[in-house]
């Protein structure tokens, strides 16, 4: 071998992988999602999520203060009503006393500019039917009819302090309905993270007790098909002519390919959220014994910051900020 045949010269030492790293990790890349519940006076610890919990209000504003001061680069809010608040519509979701707003305000006010406060824009954890929006008479998902209380919800979590709004539901036409009315109301500095590729998963499943969610059926008729890669490219497009001001992939780890292809082609910050199923495994793993905790969750991370996300949406957030402080 010749002597420019050594790759490894530059792997010998920590301080040499660390100059030539190609890829960082830094605490303002990530996201932090929380859930703040009706009804709870302390936070309840989610089974199948070992160290995230509903939080009640007092305890969302001391998880928010600690992972601003970490360094955590923002937070994303999902409010979780109680059952019997919950009816065909999602009412509570734009109501400014439901429990999402409720949120929003809290944190707006416990670390207001220090961080951006981003709000889950979807209507699935306040539907008696467990869907993300308003159902027709033959129990479809009426795309239209949802648009409009995607508008009234964008325009409540605006009012309440979100600075980014996050419409998950992949309705068509989602961005360009809430642009125009958030512009409309005055509010042209609240701006859109669109749930550009958000895939049908079986990774979700945690999540589903993480909201108490009441869904009867699937979400496949509106959600993508883990199948398909063009199909992103397309949703891209269109969110970005609505008018989309951040982009999200979602599922992060078995999405990889897609969330490569966005980044390539976004003109926009990409995120890519390392949702619940990805979560538990390394969780379930890690506590078994069989890997290494803490290196697989800043593999993981680093993998999808590596495939081209520019933020990351995980529920190691604020650990891994102090990690990495």
């Amino acid at each position: 071998m010749t002597g420019m045949d050594r790759p490894r010269r530059l792997r010998r030492t920590p301080a040499l992988r660390r100059l030539v790293a190609e890829t960082s990790l830094e605490p303002r890349h990530l996201v932090l999602p929380m859930f703040v519940a009706d009804g709870l006076d302390e936070p309840r610890e989610i089974g199948s999520m070992p160290g995230v919990h509903q939080h009640s209000m007092d305890s969302l504003r001391k998880a928010a203060v600690e992972a601003v001061t970490a360094g955590v680069g923002g937070l994303m809010l999902f409010g979780v009503p109680r059952p019997e608040d919950k009816d065909a519509d999602g009412s509570l979701a734009s109501d400014p006393d439901g429990i999402l707003n409720r949120g929003l305000r809290a944190l707006a006010a416990e670390v207001g500019d220090a961080t951006v406060i981003m709000a889950d824009t979807c209507l699935d954890e306040f539907t008696d039917h467990g869907h993300c929006g308003v159902l027709s008479p033959d129990g479809a998902v009426d795309n239209d009819a949802t648009l409009e209380r995607y508008v009234a919800m964008a325009l409540a979590q605006a009012e309440a302090g979100a600075d980014l709004l996050g419409p998950s539901g992949m309705m068509d036409g989602q961005v360009a309905a809430i642009r125009e009315a958030l512009d409309e109301a005055g509010r042209i500095d609240t701006g859109i993270l669109a749930y550009t590729a958000k895939y049908a998963s079986a990774f979700y499943g945690p999540f589903r007790e993480a909201v108490s969610s009441s869904l009867q059926g699937d979400r496949r008729t509106y959600q993508q098909d883990s199948a398909n890669r063009r199909e992103a490219i397309r949703e891209l497009e269109l969110d970005l002519a609505e008018g989309a001001d951040l982009v999200m992939v979602k599922p992060a780890m078995s999405y990889l390919d897609i969330l490569r292809d966005v980044a390539d082609r976004s003109t926009v910050p990409v995120a890519a959220y390392q949702i619940s199923g990805e979560y538990s495994m390394i969780t379930a793993a890690a506590a078994n014994g069989w890997i290494d905790r803490r290196a697989a969750i800043l593999e993981s991370l680093v993998g999808i910051r590596r495939a081209g996300a520019d933020i990351v949406l995980t529920y190691w957030a604020t650990e891994v900020a102090h990690w990495l402080s």
